[in-house]
């Protein structure tokens, strides 16, 4: 969401921000509907101005015996009334229609963000560690989990259909171990708190982090007002919808693990095999709420909380800049952390870490009081992927398989795994 008055002000600066994330010109249509709307203000405060001044006439006509004019400005004032009562709808309308014209226009770029369409536009950052070296023709994950008989689609599909997944035995615990091992390093040395979110939530929360209403199709709603989240994001991010918070809380860092829920629109016949991409996953999730001038280096701060999970793992992978074609709704800038799978030959995200300026602080109306002055402004929000677990369990299983088909478990997980060094 824009500061209305902020359009005005940069109108160039902002169509040319929006061109560069492939967007039209918005800046004269949102100003025209904010006339409209100022326009219409301007006429009930006449309206209402003059009101008050006619129901002091009436009492001196009234004083002055002449009840025909009192009766005259009696008729005027309800006129003037029932304008008010109207225009106070309209004047609603109005409100929600310039509201509604801005929720589905996407977060403007920072300068630094390369230009670009899609993925294939996007900028190598950095990498970390190298490409394991294997004496056989590696296998990909499904492979590996389907034969030891720790991984069945099959049956998950007789429950649930397509994109869903049954863990059993020593890989359920394995991917369970990776998501005890994430907020222990996230809690234990990033300094983040846990948080354990709910799963539900109303469409207003999805609505604050900007999910809705442009991407209702993307999410699954229950019978009621709820629906189920599609990364806890949404909780995380929403504890501070309403809230002044105080420039000596700043910044704030959450982190929750929790099952993430996703329609998967327009995905049909996108990794159809195995666990990539699934209605239901497990992820770790980072949120950090900071004043402005923090927010740019949390997010370098971000980025290395979820560099150092994937470090420990042991496992290769490079941080992608993104385009400004292939970022988020909501961000501004994104890093993408893309881990190597050997099964696949090739990278694949596990982690975006965004910074989202005031974007989602607009939309929840969450701000902060600036130290030692009754100024207030709105906080910036930042999250990111610390990390998604399945595709870290994918990681893994295809990085430290070996010839037999069997996992060794890397050593950071053996605490949480009994002291199991080998699954399969």
């Amino acid at each position: 969401m824009f500061d209305i008055r902020w359009i005005r002000e940069n109108s160039e600066a902002f169509d040319k921000a929006l061109a560069r994330r492939g967007y039209e010109a918005s800046a004269e249509k949102l100003i025209a509907l904010d006339d409209a709307r100022r326009s219409h203000i301007s006429r009930l405060q006449e309206a209402q101005e003059r009101r008050n001044a006619a129901s002091k006439e009436i009492g001196k006509a009234k004083a002055s015996g002449d009840e025909a004019a009192a009766q005259a400005l009696i008729d005027e004032v309800a006129k003037i009334k029932s304008f008010i009562q109207e225009g106070e709808e309209e004047e609603r309308r109005l409100i929600a229609d310039l509201e509604a014209a801005m929720a589905v226009i996407p977060n403007l770029p920072l300068d630094d963000v390369p230009d670009g369409e899609d993925e294939a536009d996007n900028v190598e950052f950095k990498t970390w560690g190298e490409k394991p070296a294997f004496d056989f023709e590696p296998k990909e994950h499904f492979e590996l989990g389907e034969a030891q008989g720790g991984m069945d689609f099959a049956t998950a599909a007789k429950l649930s259909g397509s994109r869903f997944v049954l863990l059993k035995g020593q890989i359920a615990r394995l991917e369970r171990a990776i998501g005890q091992f994430m907020l222990d390093v996230h809690t234990g040395e990033n300094g983040y708190t846990e948080v354990s979110p709910p799963l539900l939530v109303h469409g207003s929360a999805l609505y604050g982090t900007g999910q809705l209403p442009k991407f209702e199709e993307d999410l699954f709603k229950t019978g009621g007002e709820h629906y189920l989240i599609p990364t806890a994001e949404v909780p995380l991010t929403n504890m501070v919808t309403g809230e002044i918070l105080a420039e000596e809380e700043l910044p704030l860092r959450v982190t929750a693990l929790t099952y993430c829920f996703r329609s998967e629109a327009g995905s049909a016949g996108r990794d159809t095999r195995g666990m990539l991409r699934q209605h239901q996953f497990m992820k770790c999730e980072l949120v950090s709420v900071t004043a402005p001038d923090q927010s740019l280096e949390e997010l370098e701060r971000m980025l290395a909380c979820a560099e150092k999970v994937l470090e420990l793992l042991g496992l290769h992978y490079r941080v992608m800049t993104l385009c400004t074609g292939d970022m988020g709704f909501g961000a501004r800038k994104t890093y993408d952390i893309e881990v190597w799978l050997p099964g696949q030959d090739t990278y694949r995200e596990i982690s975006s870490c965004s910074v989202c300026g005031d974007f989602q602080a607009r939309r929840m109306n969450a701000r902060y009081r600036v130290k030692d002055s009754k100024q207030l402004g709105h906080v910036h929000t930042l999250n990111g992927s610390g990390v998604a677990v399945g595709r870290a369990l994918i990681a893994v299983m295809e990085n430290y398989q070996n010839a037999d088909g069997s996992v060794t478990v890397p050593e950071v997980l053996r605490p949480y795994m009994n002291g199991l060094e080998k699954i399969g």
